[in-house]
């Protein structure tokens, strides 16, 4: 089990980015939250196997690949804090 925080950048906001996160989070039984920041970027915290993350990164370029600019991920050990993935 790991921990990512993500930051993605570009057209994040306004095109169901955190409701299709925390759908393929959820899919991907995967721990944590996505937030909007107020620069326009997208934040989020998960937790799960490294596998399963880079699956929903995998996922999320996808179907976003058009609207992000660039994304930075800082792999960290797990803090085991979430029951869910929810939006915050």
């Amino acid at each position: 089990m790991v921990r990512a925080h993500i930051h993605f950048f570009g057209t994040v906001q306004g095109v169901g980015f955190r409701y299709t996160t925390l759908s393929f989070a959820r899919q991907l039984s995967l721990t944590g939250w996505v937030k909007n920041l107020s620069d326009g970027s997208v934040q989020a915290t998960v937790e799960g196997t490294r596998e399963k993350i880079e699956e929903l990164l995998s996922k999320l370029e996808d179907q976003f690949g058009s609207f992000i600019r660039d994304r930075k991920v800082e792999w960290l050990d797990t803090r085991r804090e979430f029951e869910t993935f929810s939006i915050i």
